[in-house]
């Protein structure tokens, strides 16, 4: 069930104790050849693929479109909200959606820099609502063995406006993808215990923004990126995502 698509009157009439999805993104640069909605575009998305696959049995939020992207603020059309404007605006719209009395809360991220304010968000909602229960994972986080097998480029290969989001997007909408407009992989090596990706995570965190480590604002090998690896993607982590919130939220 898409929340925005229902009436009042159709609203009033749902379980309370559905799992209510809320999908967070960004809205900002993904190189020359993706558009500034791809964040946002791929977690609709998985919105609406969730949805199918659990036949209605889940109600998804309408996605908060404008995430963390202040590392990416060096490039032309990035939208960035600061951390704490995001972390009120996610735990105002899970407390609207507790004052109607639903208890069952899952937050699927869609952009890496929403991460560490997803976690904050999950410790103050959760401590301040006990009677509710809350989880939050990142789409690449959630079926990590499986897109590790699909991946053709190795450590560092994807990342941002890499070769997975480049192959999510030529299967959700190709014909914003300009394809004449691929760049190479142009990753800007640092120390080695600083390297990871979306699938190898870093042995610390050091901070840099986008344009220090990629002057094209694209992380990772996007040449590789094709059709049949986005459907795949997309396969995997609807799966993986029906599997968690069934076991969490009890789903027949």
């Amino acid at each position: 069930m898409l929340w925005d698509q229902l009436t009042s009157t159709e609203f009033a009439r749902i379980d309370r104790g559905v799992p209510v999805l809320l999908a967070v993104a960004a809205t900002e640069q993904h190189g020359p050849h993706l558009p500034l909605a791809t964040d946002r575009m791929i977690a609709d998305h998985f919105s609406r693929e969730i949805d199918k696959a659990l036949g209605g049995r889940v109600l998804c939020l309408p996605t908060q479109a404008l995430g963390c992207s202040e590392h990416h603020m060096d490039f032309a059309g990035t939208l960035s909200l600061r951390h704490e404007s995001f972390r009120l605006c996610v735990l105002d719209t899970l407390e609207s959606c507790a004052r109607h009395g639903f208890r069952n809360f899952f937050i699927l991220n869609a952009h890496g820099g929403n991460q560490a304010i997803n976690g904050v968000i999950l410790e103050q909602f959760g401590s301040a609502h006990p009677e509710t229960r809350i989880a939050t994972a990142s789409w690449w986080q959630v079926a990590r063995e499986t897109l590790g097998q699909l991946t053709q480029t190795g450590p560092g290969g994807v990342g941002h406006a890499c070769e997975f989001e480049t192959s999510l997007m030529l299967s959700i909408a190709p014909d914003l993808v300009r394809q004449n407009a691929i760049p190479a992989r142009a990753n800007v090596a640092t120390y080695d215990w600083a390297e990871g990706d979306m699938l190898r995570g870093a042995r610390a965190s050091l901070f840099r923004s986008t344009r220090q480590m990629t002057p094209t604002g694209v992380f990772g090998e996007p040449s590789a990126a094709n059709t049949e690896t986005g459907t795949a993607i997309t396969t995997a982590v609807v799966a993986a995502l029906a599997s968690i919130l069934t076991s969490l939220f009890g789903i027949m």
